[in-house]
């Protein structure tokens, strides 16, 4: 008794005669394989690479790889130089005129929680990040924010401010001399 796969052929199986037939054969210089050749396995199985059966599952895995930590404390050192550099930018920006006028580029680290709900460091760990760009406005009483370009990040999130370093040790030594 012949089998398809795993099962018996039915009795009245209409292609039985195909079936029993086998794959087909060609010979080498055959005009069926001299039109059609044989396709290269790799080539083949990149006819079926672009099918994703469970849209987004690629992504969600590649979310559960990435690393989070805690957020860093800052010593009192680095918490009054970070203070500093933020009020020289905040002088230098003080309204929109004179932020045009000055367009410090500066690149600042910045603290961001993790924000996909399915993973276990949801809310409580983050990665940190850096942006550079120009920085257009620091809110240090009101809303404990910096701009840059046209990211708003929270004065509590920001780690490091590394700016053009005549412009911060300039001010370094006004401020040392008062």
């Amino acid at each position: 008794m012949y089998a398809i796969g795993v099962m018996p052929m039915p009795a009245g199986f209409r292609y039985r005669e195909v079936f029993l037939k086998g794959k087909p054969r060609h010979d080498r210089f055959d005009s069926f394989r001299i039109r059609h050749p044989e396709m290269d396995h790799g080539k083949r199985a990149k006819l079926f690479a672009p099918f994703d059966a469970l849209r987004g599952f690629d992504f969600a895995i590649m979310c559960k790889n990435e690393l989070y930590v805690d957020k860093t404390v800052l010593c009192q050192e680095d918490e009054e130089e970070l203070s500093r550099r933020l009020a020289i930018l905040h002088n230098l920006t003080y309204n929109s005129r004179m932020a045009r006028a000055n367009r410090v580029q500066v690149t600042v680290t910045y603290f961001e929680t993790c924000s996909d709900e399915n993973h276990e460091a949801y809310g409580l760990q983050g990665q940190y990040k850096s942006i550079t760009g120009i920085c257009w406005k620091v809110d240090t009483e009101e809303n404990r924010t910096i701009l840059i370009d046209t990211m708003t990040i929270s004065l509590d999130n920001v780690l490091r401010i590394e700016g053009p370093e005549e412009l911060f040790q300039r001010d370094r030594m006004v401020w040392e001399e008062a």
